[in-house]
């Protein structure tokens, strides 16, 4: 059996997805809004995100529209 390890920002991305869906931010909202929702977790997701060339002015619905995440090591 092969099973596929969903990558981490995946994961961000479904929860960033769960927060618009219960009406805590909007999809039109910039990237910065979702730092007061992680608090001390921040600052490892806004690496992961700048990793992956996004800025904070970013709106979040960049980065719902991403199908997949690779890294490029």
């Amino acid at each position: 059996m092969n099973q596929q390890v969903a990558h981490p920002m995946e994961k961000f991305q479904r929860q960033v997805r769960s927060l618009i869906q219960s009406k805590v931010i909007q999809p039109t909202d910039r990237l910065w809004k979702i730092a007061l929702l992680y608090g001390d977790d921040w600052g490892y997701w806004k690496k992961e995100l700048e990793d992956f060339e996004f800025t904070m002015q970013d709106s979040i619905s960049d980065l719902l529209d991403v199908e997949t995440w690779e890294d490029n090591d």
